[in-house]
């Protein structure tokens, strides 16, 4: 990928610390660090079984890869997305071979990214006047993919997306991917859509195209038409808040424009939000998951376009799963944010498709710019397209499978971590649990016994991305552990429905956990209204 200049963070200054703090031993670490499958020089200490590094080391050994910028004081440090790290002659130096004394403090962080501040507190720990950050920290903060290689003894730091040359692109018009992408096609084939128009678009940092040129950055360089306004989704426009954060609203100085929020003060934009706009365009990556609230922010603005009587247009783009389709369709009484249609919990459809289903009760005026290339069959890997982060934690195309196979168990006790890799609980007992859900032979999947913290659990190892079933082995999974311990199935209360339900569409799942019904009957209990899904589908599919 080209065209991406991030500047994100990574001061570390000598600090000497002046006052109390917790004082622990630290040895060296014996793990080796790898960035995207190459071995770098980085040191660091191991404290409580975590890796700790310099700020700064860990900026100059991502340079390249992740650039930003590091400045700060004893108190606070901040990092920069839209500035170069440049390189001290002390950095990636090396530690001595003994165990020395670590004091633990905390630093304030001031993150700077697309118009956006972030502030937030991280612990960290001073070691010989210089501050070591975890290394899991530091990825969460930078969207970085960090996992543990056993055999090798191997800490994996993983960038999502190669950051040089973001900003002022030098646009492409030749697609590189195997798929090309709606986008792709919208000014070379559709531009009668937007010619002599003014534009608004709900986008992300996912609404790029092969080349890594952002749409909105096309539509602002393209001369017969005037891009008005951006509407962001749940993560803001870079990607970078928390699941479930108010996003605010703002005015991007770089582009001249206004970035609404849809998920701050309103889910849906308003009639000042859409003042002025020919045509709404929608171009954002969904994971193929009902849950995940990108396309909840498709149907909104579908939605209020129609009551504005303002066309939209959506460019389509992959379903990474493919077509795969499985879960409890989602009844009437259960639709929110979190489920904003009767699909299933894998829809196994294209934004595009989702549209035109949408549409059925929506009756905006919609066109779908379809793709070229692209059939039902594929999944991410074959559409010759690289993964772009969808939110903090989707950083890689491993966690958007596993999305739905970790992340089913809100309220139960039953969690993920590591990015969707780990499921576990503080009631379970790691190797029974493995070797339970092993017994099923799951298609393409396995799974370790670990622990993580307070929790006992499964890490997920996918051993082939066509064949594995994410919401099926999620059923699996929520079901097991309800057999092997007494998990927390919530349910409604006084009217009052809880977000378990609200996930699942449905108390079916509850009803039959409570009554420990087995994996293979909740699985066949939702068949019926599946295939009545499917049936209906067939009037809204675009692709073979």
């Amino acid at each position: 990928m080209k065209n991406i200049k991030i500047s994100i963070l990574s001061f570390l200054f000598i600090i000497l610390l002046t006052t109390k703090s917790y004082a622990i031993e630290a040895k060296p670490s014996a793990q080796s660090l790898v960035l995207n499958g190459n071995q770098t020089p980085l040191q660091g200490y191991s404290i409580g079984g975590y890796n700790y590094f310099k700020l700064r080391d860990l900026a100059a050994v991502l340079s390249g890869n992740l650039d930003f910028s590091l400045k700060g004081d004893a108190e606070k440090i901040t990092i920069n997305l839209s500035e170069n790290y440049k390189k001290l002659s002390n950095d990636l130096k090396s530690i001595p071979n003994k165990n020395v004394s670590a004091s633990s403090k905390k630093m304030n962080l001031e993150i700077l990214s697309a118009g956006n501040v972030k502030n937030t507190s991280v612990d960290c720990y001073n070691i010989s006047g210089y501050n070591y950050f975890k290394l899991r920290d530091v990825g969460e903060l930078l969207g970085l993919d960090i996992s543990y290689n056993e055999s090798s003894n191997s800490a994996i730091m993983t960038t999502p997306i190669k950051t040089s040359d973001l900003i002022s692109p030098v646009i492409s018009t030749t697609p590189t991917g195997k798929v090309v992408l709606g986008n792709e096609r919208l000014i070379s084939e559709y531009s009668n859509l937007i010619d002599n128009k003014n534009i608004g678009l709900v986008t992300n940092m996912t609404g790029i195209d092969s080349n890594g040129v952002k749409t909105y950055n096309k539509l602002k360089d393209y001369a017969n038409t005037n891009l008005m306004a951006l509407y962001s989704p749940e993560h803001g426009l870079d990607g970078t808040v928390t699941a479930g954060k108010y996003v605010s609203s703002y005015t991007d100085k770089n582009l001249n424009l206004p970035v609404y929020s849809l998920y701050g003060e309103t889910r849906e934009p308003s009639s000042d939000m859409l003042k002025n706009i020919d045509v709404l365009i929608f171009d954002m990556q969904d994971i193929g998951s009902r849950t995940y609230t990108y396309i909840s922010t498709l149907n909104y603005a579908m939605k209020a376009a129609s009551k504005a009587n303002i066309p939209v247009v959506v460019l389509d783009r992959p379903n990474p799963l493919g077509d795969k389709v499985e879960g409890f369709v989602l009844e009437d009484k259960y639709k929110t944010f979190v489920g904003v249609d009767n699909l299933p919990m894998a829809h196994g459809m294209t934004v595009g498709e989702l549209a035109k289903y949408f549409n059925r009760n929506i009756n905006c005026n919609l066109t779908v710019v379809e793709m070229k290339n692209y059939n039902r069959n594929m999944i991410w890997q074959d559409t010759g397209l690289d993964f772009i982060a969808t939110s903090p934690n989707i950083p890689n195309i491993q966690s958007a499978f596993l999305y739905m196979a970790t992340g089913i168990g809100e309220g139960t006790g039953l969690g993920q971590d590591d990015k969707f890799n780990f499921v576990g609980s503080k009631t379970l007992d790691s190797k029974s649990f493995a070797e339970k859900l092993n017994s099923y032979n799951l298609p393409g999947v396995t799974f370790s016994p670990e622990t993580r913290g307070s929790r006992n659990g499964v890490r997920l190892n996918i051993s082939d991305y066509k064949a594995f079933n994410p919401c099926l082995t999620g059923t699996y999974i929520l079901a097991t552990a309800n057999e092997l311990t007494d998990i927390t199935v919530p349910s409604e209360s006084k009217g009052v429905i809880p977000m378990f339900e609200k996930i699942m569409g449905t108390n079916k799942m509850g009803k039959l956990l409570k009554s420990k019904a087995s994996p293979e009957e909740i699985v066949n209990s939702y068949q019926s209204d599946l295939e009545n899904f499917k049936l209906i589908r067939q009037n809204y599919l675009i692709y073979n």
